[in-house]
């Protein structure tokens, strides 16, 4: 169940930090590809222009950053900051026989938890006594890259700074990814310029720094301790939530939902929420940036809901509206114009009956 579900289930718009909705879906592990050096081209061919092969090692930096979030022993708190408002979160990572081991713990707010062990995460409600059982979440930072990688140069100027930053006592280098077109925002990432550990991530929008998420304090290796992965918070006896899961394919089911350029499906399913309602989920990713869709059938209680109206919350942004006898909800880190162009050009054509014979 993803923050999302837990969202449609009464949960509140709610995400990580407190303030927004993150991860719009498990991400994916990165291909660990390396820097590789130029290869000479064959007499007579042309060579690659000097920008596409900056693009390339810039895009190879970058996968160089996810795998360091999978791979590395590390510990420390990090503050999400939106504006004057801050949300700080402990995070314990580490990777041993048995794989991927990791906690996070919300220190402002609501308590919460997350601990995730390899695909199966745990979110700890101690205020309401529930366990919610999630999928992957790796979209948590400092995760960084979902889906398809390898054509982000195609919709981001990706520029590497020669110049180096402190962040939490560490030096990281900059990277900045502008976008080419106005159906994203722009990040600019500072990386560890020893481990590639994301240190720091800005969301830009045309007037500037919309959000960040930058350590506080980091250990890593062997200064990272085990004791750490363990929740302090008795669950015996807390209810646990795990909500039913389908793959579908909504273009079958009649579903005309036109993807914004760049953007391309990463998942899609149906969920089964509270008193048997099914809610159908898609993912489209552009290799950073992420929406998710979600469609449900109109009910009793939905005419209240307002349509056509964005809610923003920081890079966050929401839109609601009708499609025939459906709700459509759109929302994600990306400008509130991609959400409104897409659900409002969305259709719903349903498939004709199957003729039995």
């Amino acid at each position: 169940m993803t923050t999302e579900a837990c969202l449609t289930a009464g949960l509140g718009w709610h995400g990580e930090a407190g303030m927004r909705v993150k991860g719009h879906a498990s991400r994916l592990f990165a291909m660990v590809f390396a820097l590789t050096c130029l290869i000479a081209a064959p007499a007579g061919a042309a060579e690659p222009a000097a920008d596409d092969v900056a693009a390339q090692q810039a895009v190879a930096v970058l996968q160089k950053i996810q795998a360091a979030a999978r791979t590395l022993d590390y510990a420390g708190v990090y503050t999400y900051q939106q504006g004057q408002a801050m949300m700080s979160s402990r995070i314990v990572h580490m990777v041993d026989g048995t794989g991927e081991r990791e906690r996070i713990e919300l220190l402002d707010g609501e308590p919460r938890e997350y601990v995730r062990h390899n695909d199966e995460s745990h979110c700890l409600i101690p205020s309401k006594k529930v366990v919610l059982v999630e999928d992957r979440r790796g979209d948590r930072f400092p995760g960084l890259l979902l889906g398809d990688s390898s054509n982000l140069s195609t919709f981001y100027q990706i520029h590497t700074s020669g110049s180096h930053y402190r962040v939490a006592g560490r030096e990281c280098q900059f990277i900045e990814l502008v976008p080419r077109d106005n159906a994203r925002y722009g990040y600019r990432l500072c990386a560890d310029t020893e481990t590639h550990l994301l240190l720091k991530v800005q969301v830009m929008g045309s007037h500037g720094m919309i959000d960040q998420t930058a350590f506080n304090t980091l250990s890593l290796g062997e200064h990272v301790s085990p004791e750490g992965l363990e929740t302090g918070l008795k669950t015996d006896g807390w209810k646990v939530v795990q909500s039913a899961m389908t793959p579908v394919d909504l273009s079958k089911k009649g579903w005309r939902i036109p993807y914004p350029p760049g953007y391309q499906p990463v998942m899609q399913a149906v969920r089964t929420m509270k008193h048997g309602r099914q809610v159908s989920q898609l993912v489209l990713a552009d290799g950073l940036a992420a929406v998710s869709i979600f469609i449900e059938p109109l009910g009793p209680e939905k005419g209240l809901r307002n349509a056509n109206e964005v809610a923003s919350t920081g890079a966050m942004n929401i839109f609601s509206t009708r499609v025939g006898d459906h709700w459509l909800t759109a929302l994600g880190e990306v400008p509130a114009q991609t959400l409104r162009e897409l659900a409002e050009r969305t259709e719903y054509v349903p498939p004709a009956p199957t003729l039995n014979n």
